[in-house]
């Protein structure tokens, strides 16, 4: 069986970003490095240039470290800013909680210290109830603080909101990590450019995100503040992340940044997630769709519901998206840099026909 004949470019899902495609802007820029030689693991032309594209995005002193995952986006830069002793506090749902498989802790020896937070945020107060215990030997050390930007909920972060956990953070000696995996999707939200709430709110080291915004492979971690985290020439490779072929990730980083492409990537999957949220709003409203119920709020690209199992269930057997909750009958929809409005419109018609069944 040919390699074409196993796509089917009509399907499509709310699941996650993940299933979309690569971006053709992120394709060519593959094409577009793959002449000639380049040195190898990251002396090249394409990670240089993306060096200084970081920093003129996030500050002079910012220094970047293209990945292969948001996993190991995660990992290498929380095992920088930490000894073997110390414990990482971190919202209950965050990813390197919840979706990492324990990586965190087993490829560094870390330790989480996590906090319930109904809406996936956390706040000083929050970080405070894991934040002692400094210089008790029976207690890993409390030395750093981790957010999700956007959060596993769904949620954002205002720069304030931000800047006052890394103010509380720092006043504590514990450094500051961002998951940013959608962070061009709260960007987009925000209207505000990437560094307004990373670099000038205070967050030292920071998962850059690719992968969901329509790369192949393609994270970095940027260290923001280099006095904060050490080892990442060597951590790359000590956990598998360092690519000898560096160039071909460095130009997807790249394509991001021309002329705007991760923004607009971002900006049209928010876009198509409030177009879902508005339509299953008025279905609410003229009692079209009955038992369904938001559990949070939409600021990004990611919707949570809640509807009767049986219903998800067949919905789900004709469009594709996860429970998240499935003893609560609560779910998540997302969209991506590739949803149309056709698609939005499609689906919105499937909740329809089967919430009237039931």
């Amino acid at each position: 069986m040919p390699i074409s004949a196993l796509h089917d470019p009509q399907w499509r899902s709310f699941a996650s970003d993940n299933y979309a495609g690569v971006h053709p802007a992120a394709l060519a820029a593959i094409a577009a490095a793959n002449g000639g030689h380049q040195v190898a693991y990251g002396e090249d032309a394409y990670t240089e240039r993306l060096r200084e594209v970081i920093r003129a995005h996030f500050g002079e002193a910012a220094e970047t470290y293209p990945v292969f995952n948001g996993t190991g986006a995660n990992v290498v830069g929380l095992t920088s800013l930490l000894p073997r002793w110390g414990a990482v506090i971190t919202a209950t749902s965050a990813h390197i909680n919840t979706d990492e498989a324990g990586a965190p802790e087993r490829m560094t020896g870390l330790k989480l210290l996590t906090v319930p937070s109904p809406d996936g945020k956390l706040t000083p107060d929050l970080v405070a109830r894991e934040a002692y215990g400094w210089g008790n030997e029976h207690r890993a050390q409390p030395l750093a603080v981790s957010i999700s930007q956007t959060t596993e909920l769904g949620t954002l972060y205002s720069p304030d909101e931000i800047r006052i956990i890394a103010a509380f953070a720092h006043e504590h000696d514990m450094a500051v990590h961002l998951d940013g995996s959608r962070l061009w999707n709260a960007a987009a939200a925000l209207d505000l450019p990437l560094r307004a709430f990373t670099t000038d709110a205070g967050v030292d080291v920071l998962s850059l995100g690719g992968t969901k915004n329509g790369l192949l492979g393609a994270e970095a971690v940027v260290v923001l503040d280099p006095a904060r985290a050490t080892g990442l020439t060597y951590l790359r490779k000590l956990t598998m992340q360092l690519a000898s072929k560096m160039r071909f990730a460095s130009a997807q980083l790249l394509s991001l940044f021309e002329d705007d492409l991760g923004l607009r990537n971002a900006r049209h999957a928010n876009a198509m997630t409030t177009r879902l949220r508005n339509a299953l709003e008025a279905g609410i409203a003229d009692g079209s769709l009955p038992s369904l119920e938001f559990t949070q709020p939409t600021q990004a690209n990611a919707i949570f519901a809640t509807l009767p199992t049986g219903v998800a269930d067949r919905i789900r057997d004709r469009v594709r998206f996860y429970d998240w909750d499935r003893a609560r009958g609560e779910v998540r929809w997302m969209t991506a840099w590739d949803t149309t409005p056709a698609d939005v419109d499609a689906f919105v018609a499937v909740i329809g026909e089967e919430l009237s069944r039931a």
